[in-house]
């Protein structure tokens, strides 16, 4: 089918584009801004207008030629102002809209009892949305609890207060009753829709319901960590929001609406969804939750952050995001990739680790002493590596002459690490990027990656110098 995905920027539209070209679609993706669709993998693969659904000029012809139509936008991280903002993004759309076989929307679950009033304001902003799609659209419409998959803002959130946590009061309203979905399923049931030549109207989609309470106790079973958190009958929504704010990585706007979508239960009726998609049998939270840790497993993490050559670079960024610690350091080396490459690629045994070696070698017999490898090991061979050998306390996860070398600690510490080292050409430089991977497991994790920080913070510093004067040494001779 000829079809159009409205926030393709998003978690879900930029996935559900991928599967719609996966099954052969013509695909159509509807962006506010064309940059932010650079570097994706689909974008070759899809037909791309840059228009904003907020200004009514810009949206002349852009459903023409367009069977079905995904509207996946909202304003939920908008300022004050967001539900007049979804209302009029609705209503410009439909205007255009007269021609479409078919509009399929993905909103929120409301209360199950009309009579309930909702208190969240961003779940009844995409009701008006929904309402707005329905009465002017062939629309079905999707309703769904927290999307669960690594780096949804409902997962992200459930992750890190129960990791950096061990113990903690709570709202009284944790104990109301959501209905999660997978990100897996979400995208299975708006593909699904596709089969079916007339609109559905209203559908919710989930799995079991369960009380926020019980999604953080199973993910801490998941992950192995005794935890202790107690409700109390006070904490209003937007102060809890501030709480979150303030011991996760996830900003205030963001945490608002996540909050408010729990402060009553909303778990809908997916008698209708069984019925319609026979097919879809959703995953237990228990599964949705072991799938989105899995992408932290070292074969997941991110293997490329290129450079566009010319572009403003930080020669140090420090992120903290979907459950792992990135610290990236860049420099821009007068060497050739071959050449910087071997300047990494040899680090260890023998020739050591070009500076602080007092703290490498201490770090070593602190290892061997709680059990670990240690520095004992070296290397076998002073120039070349091959994936899966032990080099020093790392093991070798990939080495791509001459462009790639990432290596796994294998030291006991409370999580999982890489060290990883990349040669981009970029003109008639090499741009030197050094990454180092942490994924803490529990507090302690925490703890330890921010305790030790100050130090690792000097030693990887002067590692990326060293690095790249060896490098520079190379070509001279």
């Amino acid at each position: 089918m000829r079809v159009l995905v409205t926030g393709a920027t998003g978690y879900v539209g930029g996935r559900l584009v991928e599967q719609l070209l996966h099954k052969d679609h013509e695909v159509t993706v509807l962006v506010r801004d064309a940059d932010r669709a650079s570097g994706r993998p689909w974008l070759s693969s899809v037909k791309l207008i840059e228009a904003d659904l907020l200004v009514e000029e810009s949206l002349e012809g852009f459903l023409d030629d367009i069977d079905v139509a995904y509207y996946l936008v909202h304003s939920m991280y908008s300022d004050e102002g967001f539900a007049a903002k979804d209302r009029r993004a609705a209503h410009n759309f439909v205007e255009h809209a007269s021609k479409l076989k078919h509009v399929v929307y993905l909103g929120g679950i409301l209360p199950e009892s009309l009579s309930d009033e909702v208190q969240s304001e961003h779940l009844r902003s995409r009701a008006e949305t929904g309402e707005i799609l329905r009465n002017n659209c062939p629309t079905t419409e999707f309703r769904a609890g927290p999307v669960i998959g690594g780096g949804s803002a409902s997962f992200e959130m459930v992750r890190y207060l129960t990791e950096r946590l061990p113990m903690m009061v709570a709202p009284k309203w944790i104990l109301n009753e959501v209905r999660p979905i997978s990100i897996r399923d979400a995208l299975g049931y708006l593909l699904a829709a596709l089969d079916f030549s007339k609109p559905l109207g209203v559908v919710d989609i989930g799995t079991e319901p369960l009380t926020f309470i019980q999604m953080m106790r199973q993910y801490a079973e998941v992950r192995g960590l005794p935890r202790i958190i107690v409700p109390v009958p006070v904490l209003a929504p937007r102060l809890a929001a501030l709480w979150v704010g303030l011991v996760t990585p996830i900003p205030n706007r963001l945490a608002v609406p996540l909050i408010e979508g729990i402060v009553q239960s909303v778990v809908g009726n997916t008698d209708k969804a069984c019925s319609l998609f026979p097919k879809i049998t959703p995953l237990s939270y228990r599964e949705s939750v072991s799938r989105a840790l899995a992408l932290t497993d070292a074969g997941e993490i991110e293997t490329r952050w290129s450079v566009a050559a010319g572009s403003v670079v930080k020669s140090v960024r420090l992120e903290d995001r979907e459950g792992l610690v990135r610290e990236v350091r860049t420099r821009l080396i007068e060497a050739d990739p071959e050449e910087v490459f071997l300047a990494f690629s040899s680090l260890g045994g023998a020739k050591g680790w070009l500076v602080w070696e007092w703290a490498w070698r201490l770090r070593g017999l602190i290892d061997q002493f709680l059990g670990g490898p240690g520095l004992r090991r070296g290397r076998r061979d002073p120039v070349h590596l091959f994936p899966g050998e032990a080099l020093d306390f790392w093991r070798v996860e990939e080495y791509r002459e001459p462009s790639l070398l990432r290596l796994r600690a294998e030291l006991k510490v409370p999580g999982k690490a890489w060290l990883q080292f990349e040669a981009v050409p970029e003109g008639k430089q090499t741009r030197l990027i050094q990454t180092a991977f942490f994924a803490p497991t529990g507090f302690f994790g925490w703890l330890y990656w921010y305790g030790i920080y100050p130090l690792h913070s000097r030693i990887f510093s002067d590692l990326v110098k060293a690095i790249a004067k060896d490098a520079t040494t190379l070509k001279k001779s």
